[in-house]
């Protein structure tokens, strides 16, 4: 019954009053004591616990245990776990990249540049994968100016707004595959994966004989002398430089 209570008021939560605080435009609390906190460094306090036991782990009586409060006492500065990540998120974004600054308008340098910022962040704070999950989500000005920066640093290609945001999404997706796989890794499992597909394989050759043989020459084994971010943002860089050169 409570959970359900919960679920509810937080249907009826005012959208824009969850942005205003996303956005630092609520105003002052008009009854009780003055705040002794702030959602801003409720949120860090939060990230970081959350990068070290993980979003799933965060509660608001965790959050609120570090601060001597119990979680009825947070709810006055933040609403809900919802608005909480939301924070947490424009916490971890703090730094967006100025690519405006980018030596004679190189976009290749920009482009590069923002994504190892971006791949930076993610390693960081592996949380944000579920966080910034794929949605249509409530964004904060730090997270607007990770965007801002990326369209930026690709206008000097000429290309249009449609094109660029493709652009954008290409090079977002790259960081967070990558972030993806980091996230999964487990060398243990990893050689216990390789050992059973080879055995697979080896009795099911015939059926797919390209994946033998990639497997053979060590298509999912390590390789140091590729830096997997590097290498997808050449091939982005060079994919839109070929769209460039078409277009002229």
């Amino acid at each position: 019954m409570a959970g359900r209570n919960a679920r509810e008021q937080h249907r009826q939560r005012d959208p824009r009053a969850s942005l205003a605080l996303l956005w630092g435009e609520q105003g002052p609390p008009t009854r009780g004591p003055k705040p002794s906190l702030t959602p801003q460094r409720i949120a860090a306090a939060a990230v970081e616990l959350a990068d070290t036991d993980g979003l799933d782990a965060l509660s608001m009586n965790k959050v609120a245990a570090g601060f001597g409060l119990s979680a009825m006492a947070l709810y006055r500065y933040v609403p809900g776990r919802t608005e909480l990540v939301e924070l947490m998120v424009e916490s971890a974004l703090a730094a967006a990249p100025d690519t405006a600054v980018a030596p004679d308008g190189d976009w290749r340098a920009a482009v590069r540049e923002w994504a190892r910022r971006c791949a930076r962040v993610y390693a960081a704070h592996p949380w944000l994968l579920t966080a910034t999950a794929m949605r249509r989500q409530r964004m904060g000005p730090n997270q607007l100016s990770w965007l801002e920066a990326a369209l930026a640093a690709l206008e000097p290609t000429g290309l249009g707004a449609a094109q660029r945001h493709q652009v954008f999404l290409l090079l977002i997706g790259l960081v967070r595959n990558l972030a993806q796989q980091q996230s999964d890794h487990d060398e243990e499992q990893d050689r216990e994966w390789n050992r059973l597909t080879a055995e697979l394989l080896a009795r099911h050759a015939d059926r797919y004989p390209a994946l033998t043989r990639a497997v053979a020459e060590g298509a999912f084994g390590p390789d140091d002398d590729t830096d997997p971010l590097e290498f997808g943002l050449d091939r982005i860089v060079d994919a839109v430089d070929a769209l460039i050169d078409s277009r002229t």
